[in-house]
């Protein structure tokens, strides 16, 4: 890669249980194996003050949480991460590989919560000015099959505690998305054996790695 060019930024994005975690390990070890430097960070989150944003939002709570409240906390959380970690590392000619960003607003404070994606643009404008990711790699499994694995490694959040139906709508604005920047996106079936997920995935990076090196 060109020494001073800047980075390419790479999101992982899905719903409960499509192994995120897992396949972000596989690719940074396919960066390393590239001598592509990197960072990998998480939304929300990436920082010790949108750190603590995060527990806000994850926390289970008595107290109703207004969809108002919860998307204006995602973007807080997102100002802060851009500002100390995104950009800098960009700037600094680093891949940046992000564990979901503002299209799991659109999918989840948009599809699941009912927000009009206007509202969701405007922010977006805000915080982020023209900052938007290279590449989207949509890991996609059917909700049934995400929500059982995520309920069998560990207990709950307040967001994977959400109905079935709130996830649907959550996978349909994924997919809608998907559709409609198909040169952003890269969707791998999720659904599949680990072994054939990392292969597909392996053939986005290749072609990733092969464009953006000199």
């Amino acid at each position: 890669m060109q020494q001073n060019s800047r980075g390419i930024f790479i999101t992982v994005e899905g719903v409960e249980g499509v192994g995120k975690s897992t396949n972000i390990a596989f690719i940074t070890e396919k960066l390393n194996q590239a001598g592509i430097a990197y960072v990998v960070t998480r939304e929300p989150g990436g920082t010790p003050l949108a750190e603590d944003i995060r527990l806000l939002l994850l926390q289970k709570r008595k107290e109703s949480v207004s969809e108002s409240t919860e998307l204006l906390l995602m973007f807080a959380a997102r100002a802060q991460h851009i500002s100390q970690v995104i950009e800098p590392a960009l700037n600094d000619g680093c891949w940046v590989v992000c564990d979901r960003f503002t299209d799991a607003t659109y999918a989840y404070q948009g599809g699941g919560r009912g927000i009009a994606q206007d509202k969701i643009a405007s922010l977006e404008h805000l915080v982020q000015g023209t900052l938007r990711p290279d590449y989207t790699v949509l890991l996609d499994a059917p909700v049934e099959l995400g929500l059982r694995r995520a309920r069998a490694r560990a207990e709950l959040d307040r967001f994977e505690q959400e109905t079935m139906q709130f996830f649907d709508h959550v996978r349909a604005a994924y997919l809608a998305m998907a559709d409609q920047m198909p040169q952003r996106y890269r969707v791998i079936d999720a659904s599949q054996t680990l072994e054939c997920v990392q292969q597909d995935i392996s053939v986005v990076l290749d072609y990733m790695i092969s464009r953006h090196q000199a």
